[in-house]
């Protein structure tokens, strides 16, 4: 199994998903049940790319900081 950080970008707004999947293939399949949990009304997908892939074990995780609005 890996842990993804997939780059989501939609019409009004960008996003990272992290998702546990065993394959790349499922990871992406996994992206739009993920954003319909989210969202009350599925947002338009423009694009979505995975940006890290690592194999999991104890204490795997990503840390996203905040982006300024500079």
């Amino acid at each position: 199994m890996f842990l993804y950080k997939i780059e989501i970008e939609m019409e009004e707004a960008t996003g990272h998903l992290i998702i546990l999947a065993e394959t790349d293939e499922k990871a992406f399949e996994a992206v739009d049940s993920q954003l319909e949990r989210h969202y009350v009304k599925m947002p338009v997908l423009k694009s979505a790319a995975i940006v890290e892939k690592k194999r999991t074990s104890a204490g795997a995780g990503y840390f996203i900081p905040h982006q300024s609005l500079l």
